[in-house]
Order: C-alpha cells, then sequence, then structure tokens
C-alpha cells in the first residue's frame, strides 16, 4: 500500500497541499475565531496588497482591477494544512451565503482525536453545530464519525475522526492522508 499517487501525469514536484485561502469578511474575528476557538495559532500577517492604476490584480489573482487586499493572515492548523484568511474590498464585492450544496461550495473539515469532546466543547463556546457526531458504519467510508458546524459568518467546516481507519482502506493501493501517519 501506498500513501502517494503514483501516476505518469501529475504537475512537477508535486509534494503536497501547502495552504487553503479563504476570504472573511472581518480579519480580526476571524483570527479570533480560528485560533481563539479552534487553536489554530496565527503565524504572520500583511498587507495590503493593492494596485490602484493598473492590472496587476485582475492579471495575478483574477479579481478587478480595483481590487485591495487590506489584510492577510496565515494560521497554523495542527499537523495538517495551512491556512491563508484574506480581507479583500472591491467595486464588485459580493456576499455568499453558500449551502454544502450549492455548485462550488466548500467545507473545511478538521480531523479531531475525540469528536464527542470537540462537540462538547462547540456547544460550551456557542459554536452552531449540525446533527451529530454521526458514526458512519457501513460503506467504504464506515469508521468515521463526523460533525458539521459553522463559523459566525457561516462559513461551513466538519469535524472527523476515525481512529481506527476506514473500511477502504482493507484493499485499497492508494490511502488518502492521514493525522497519524501524515505521510
Amino acid at each position: 500500500m501506498t500513501t502517494a499517487p503514483s501516476t505518469e501525469k501529475r504537475l512537477p514536484g508535486l509534494v503536497g497541499l501547502d495552504h487553503v485561502g479563504l476570504t472573511v469578511p472581518d480579519l480580526d474575528a476571524a483570527v479570533a475565531f480560528f485560533s481563539g476557538v479552534l487553536g489554530c495559532p496565527k503565524v504572520l500577517g500583511f498587507g495590503p496588497i493593492a494596485d490602484d492604476e493598473g492590472s496587476f490584480m485582475t492579471d495575478a489573482l483574477g479579481v478587478h482591477p480595483r481590487a485591495r487586499i487590506e489584510r492577510v493572515a496565515m494560521v497554523r492548523t495542527g499537523s495538517g494544512s495551512n491556512l491563508e484568511l484574506f480581507e479583500y474590498s472591491s467595486p464588485d464585492q459580493k456576499v455568499l451565503a453558500q449551502k454544502n450544496s450549492d455548485i462550488g461550495a466548500f467545507h473545511l473539515c478538521l480531523y479531531v482525536r475525540d469528536i464527542a469532546a470537540a462537540k462538547a466543547y462547540l456547544d460550551a463556546e456557542g459554536i452552531a453545530t449540525r446533527l451529530g457526531p454521526i458514526p458512519i458504519a457501513d460503506g467504504p467510508i464506515a469508521g468515521q464519525t463526523i460533525l458539521y458546524f459553522q463559523a459566525p459568518w457561516g462559513l461551513q467546516l466538519e469535524a472527523i475522526s476515525y481512529p481506527d481507519g476506514m473500511a477502504y482502506e482493507r484493499e485499497a493501493e492508494i490511502l488518502l492522508w492521514h493525522p497519524c501517519k501524515p505521510a
């Protein structure tokens, strides 16, 4: 069994997922949530980034030419990937109220060792949680327990735990990332 795909076609030099970038409505509130509630410490911050006259923002990032990255913060998520939090302003900025079923929607999933303790903690912190924890007993992901929750501004998150692995692992050639075996 291998933990990384061996394919003929791949991005040259690909090692893994370095970070996920998220645009948030208020950087201070987002950093307070990720570091103060979830325990993902802020490592660095920078900004602003803008081009008041040219097309750098469009050419480099695909946004409105007068879009402005007001501030950025990088936070560390345990032994997983980093999160890059952006606070933007832009003449064409939209506020998305996504549902997990919307095309292009996403959520962040955080591995926890004790999902019942995570649920109790989120409840005590006043964080909106959904039904659960939900143990999965059948199919290839049997062995997981999941719990969806939301950041105060609506970002969808999930807590997951599979301390004894998942059913698919018994016959898989390639394993998904695992927090206890992050190779």
